[in-house]
């Protein structure tokens, strides 16, 4: 049986202390919910703008991602979860340009969009992702 690795990497946000950024075991890779945090600073970016915080978000995962062995382009599902459905086509604008650039393999991830209340007041925007790590 594989190990349950917990993924650390300086190049995201570090986590609350009750949770790992993400989680590797065996070749399946689940990042936690990402918010639009500087990971140098600890300070929320794009305060009121979702398309900013979308894109980094999406920095954010795919940094979790990439410490785990894996690639973007191994992300076989992304959950995103904003606060207002007036926002959707802002996020989603920024979520496809994001994704679309960085899946070299042209094979998108499936995706599910919620609309929910998020954690902080300046959080428009959370995502996560589950990856499998290529053999």
């Amino acid at each position: 049986m594989s190990e349950k690795i917990a993924i650390r990497t300086t190049d995201a946000p570090a986590p609350a202390h009750t949770f790992s950024q993400g989680v590797r075991k065996g070749p399946f890779v689940q990042v936690s919910g990402q918010g639009s945090v500087d990971p140098a600073t600890g300070e929320y970016l794009h305060q009121g703008d979702v398309a900013g915080q979308t894109v980094r978000v999406l920095r954010n995962v795919k940094a979790v991602v990439e410490a785990s062995g894996a690639s973007f382009d191994d992300i076989v599902m992304l959950r995103v979860y904003l606060t207002t459905r007036d926002d959707f086509a802002a996020m989603n604008d920024a979520y496809g340009e994001f994704v679309t650039a960085n899946t070299a393999s042209g094979v998108l991830p499936s995706r599910t969009t919620v609309f929910t209340g998020l954690p902080h007041p300046d959080m428009l925007v959370e995502i996560d992702a589950v990856a499998i790590v290529a053999a």
